[in-house]
């Protein structure tokens, strides 16, 4: 039969000892380094290591990075931490230029605004002052002269905001390459069609049509002028059943032949 080895208490109370002593400078440790860390963080909360010292703006093109900041209401050095983003965003978004906000923190000290603004679809005269037209319909207030987008078209004889809200709607649906076409758009009523209008294109030609539907009419007339004499410019009458191609040189033959 084995016998089994006894171990006295005598021996095991150092071995005892000894791994209280281990657990107890474990415990001792982590308690420095809890208190330490504290003591950092009061620190780095109380002094301009936790100021936000960043404000990254993305997505601009009609506003400046200074105008969202302002809007935003973020205060001058303010703390890191204490910064409340959704807050931001719904300051932002009062802006009437701008259609989204999503505001973020990136440590140490940044603050990150992805701005998704509404588009200016156009210029439009009014009693001789030029205001921008959001996507929206919503009419900003005058601009300089010199801060006149020239991507964009300029609309004139426009008398009535419904007929500039449906208007703003379709130049908004339309493919960019055929918007960036557009120069000029003149509304033209008529008893019979209160929603004609004339659009003078960069390329020289003349298109009539109608605001109702006009993204859609708009969207053959690549094809269209591919089909027709480079060198002929003249208007182009698109609605639904189709487009018709009338050279000015014909209306200057009808003319001198009403003269005779």
């Amino acid at each position: 039969m084995v016998q089994k080895r006894v171990v006295s208490i005598e021996d095991r109370i150092p071995k005892l000892k000894q791994e209280r002593r281990k657990k107890a400078n474990r415990k001792l440790i982590f308690y420095v380094l809890i208190f330490f860390v504290l003591i950092f963080t009061v620190i780095y909360l109380q002094s301009p290591m936790s100021y936000v010292k960043n404000i990254s703006v993305n997505g601009l093109q009609w506003l400046t990075k200074e105008e969202i900041i302002n809007q935003s209401e973020i205060e001058e050095n303010a703390n890191f931490w204490g910064v409340q983003t959704k807050e931001l965003e719904e300051n932002i978004i009062s802006h009437p230029q701008v259609k989204e906000a999503d505001v973020s923190k990136s440590f140490p000290n940044t603050i990150i605004m992805e701005i998704t603004e509404l588009s200016h679809v156009a210029y439009v005269e009014v009693d001789g002052k030029i205001q921008p037209l959001l996507e929206n319909g919503k009419l900003l207030d005058k601009v300089n002269s010199s801060d006149i987008h020239g991507d964009v078209p300029i609309l004139k004889g426009f008398s009535d905001n419904n007929y500039l809200q449906e208007l703003s709607e379709e130049l908004a649906n339309l493919s960019p390459y055929v918007f960036a076409l557009i120069s000029e758009v003149k509304w033209i009523p008529s008893d019979s069609n209160p929603y004609k209008v004339n659009l003078y294109m960069t390329d020289g030609q003349e298109v009539e049509s109608s605001i109702r539907n006009l993204s859609s009419n708009l969207d053959s007339y690549p094809s269209i002028v591919s089909q027709l004499d480079k060198n002929k410019e003249g208007i182009i009458k698109i609605d639904e059943s189709g487009a018709v191609f009338t050279p000015y040189s014909v209306d200057k033959e009808v003319e001198e032949e009403n003269e005779e």
